[in-house]
């Protein structure tokens, strides 16, 4: 792409934004960079083709807002505009309330991770020579785009003060498609042997990856026909911890309503076990997933799913056992190397933290599961950063459902971090509490359902420094 950049600058003048507020909550106030006056707005196009966007309001408290987006959102030839965050209302708020945007659309598609960390740079030099150097700047993101600020947080410490990974797949691609195999190579072991429409890896084209899922749907809507079949769904589902509450509208089941557990993994079993291949291993130059060595009894253990598994088997009249044999006979599914390094560069974080970060998880999300911010939490305290990281849950089912109350207490409660040095307490009963204060001047931010929770162990981590992986 030669493109040279293009810029278009309108400044304007909204009442909205010229309301000098007080942040909500009391939180303290960076001190304003000495830029120009907002307020700004300017958009245009990167040389790589990458979209950006940026807005400054007239009362600018300093801090800036990098926000990238999710998995398939590439700008493209058509130059799609840059994103300044996932939530119109938080979006109003923050303005409002002195933060400036800028948000950075990459031109390639897909996994575009590697294009986004470098593109949000660009970005955030642009945003310096129109509005001047920011006092903090805080990157953000959702699902992929979150993985990009939690890149950030370790690549570029240089650019940015702080993070906010949100619904976010912290425990890196590889971790993630590692435990997504896991569960389709269980499934076709036992539901469909000997199948070879139903492929695990190496899909030739988006064609034949359609058709190996429309295969796998085929198999896996007969299964929950029967006892069988939904014993052996609830077993392969608990390799990738898919979440028993996973449907939008939904309570959730009971503790030991098993039936109504299943049922939820059952839902989310397509989009969570045979989420696309095709377009990632293209980026990484082949297969970077594996399963050789995993012993799946003592995955099944350690999921967190063993009494629900054992219950619906023996309803079912099966053996256990039996199925668990037939897994560790099985051939097993060995990686490119070139590709595993490709997608530990873009990007399976390490750990090692720059600066601060908090992170956001719903307690029913499958894309990423929740246990990712276990995976997280875990390796930033092996490196010996912990202190550095604070992780927030909301109490419902699906993905990057937030509210704008929920967003913008996240924000505040990290810049507070950013700009005094130290976190205050970010539990559930705190944030809670700031949101509904939030709410109180701002009906249009919603609520908040931050929950006290602790993810259970991410089964099959995979860390770059160490080089070791399960």
């Amino acid at each position: 792409m030669t493109e040279r950049p293009t810029r278009a600058v309108a400044v304007f003048m909204a009442t909205a934004l010229a309301l000098a507020l007080p942040p909500a909550g009391g939180l303290p106030r960076a001190s304003a960079a000495s830029g120009r006056a907002g307020p700004i707005s300017v958009s245009g196009v990167h040389p790589s083709g990458a979209t950006y966007a940026i807005e400054v309001p007239r009362n600018w408290n300093g801090t800036v807002l990098a926000f990238s987006p999710g998995y398939g959102q590439g700008a493209g030839p058509q130059h799609l505009p840059a994103d300044l965050g996932g939530n119109p209302a938080a979006q109003g708020w923050l303005l409002t309330h002195g933060y400036a945007l800028a948000g950075t659309r990459p031109y390639g598609d897909g996994w575009a991770v590697e294009e986004t960390l470098r593109d949000s740079g660009d970005t955030l030099a642009e945003f310096a020579e129109v509005a001047g150097k920011p006092s903090a700047t805080l990157a953000w993101g959702a699902s992929m785009g979150g993985a990009i600020a939690a890149g950030l947080a370790e690549r570029r410490p240089d650019l940015v003060d702080g993070a906010l990974p949100y619904c976010a797949s912290v425990a890196g691609p590889v971790a993630m498609l590692n435990q997504s195999l896991d569960a389709a190579f269980a499934f076709k072991t036992l539901l469909a042997p000997g199948d070879d429409a139903v492929k695990l890896v190496g899909p030739a084209s988006a064609e034949e990856e359609a058709l190996s899922n429309a295969a796998a749907r085929a198999v896996l809507d007969a299964a929950q026909r029967t006892a069988a079949g939904r014993a052996r769904i609830a077993l392969a589902a608990s390799f990738a911890q898919v979440s028993t509450w996973s449907v939008i509208g939904t309570t959730e089941p009971a503790a030991h309503d098993w039936a109504a557990q299943q049922a939820q993994e059952y839902a989310a079993f397509m989009p969570t076990v045979f989420s696309p291949r095709h377009p990632l291993e293209q980026r990484a130059g082949g297969n970077f997933s594996w399963n050789t060595g995993v012993d799946y009894r003592r995955e099944l253990h350690e999921s967190g799913r063993m009494k629900q598994v054992r219950a619906l088997y023996g309803s079912a009249g099966l053996d256990l056992d039996d199925d668990l044999a037939a897994l560790a006979a099985a051939p097993r599914v060995s990686a490119a190397p070139r590709a595993v390094a490709y997608m530990e560069d873009y990007f399976t974080p390490r750990g090692e933290l720059g600066v601060p970060v908090l992170t956001m998880h719903e307690r029913g999300d499958n894309y990423p599961t929740v246990t990712q911010a276990r995976a997280y939490s875990d390796v930033v305290g092996r490196a010996g950063d912990r202190a550095m990281l604070r992780q927030a849950f909301v109490d419902r089912p699906g993905h990057c459902r937030y509210t704008a109350a929920e967003l913008v207490v996240a924000v505040e409660t990290l810049r507070n971090r950013v700009t005094t040095g130290h976190w205050t307490d970010a539990d559930a009963h705190r944030l809670n509490g700031l949101a509904a204060r939030l709410a109180a001047e701002d009906p249009n931010l919603g609520t908040a359902e931050f929950v006290r929770y602790t993810p259970g162990r991410f089964l099959r981590p995979h860390v770059p420094r160490s080089g070791r992986s399960r």
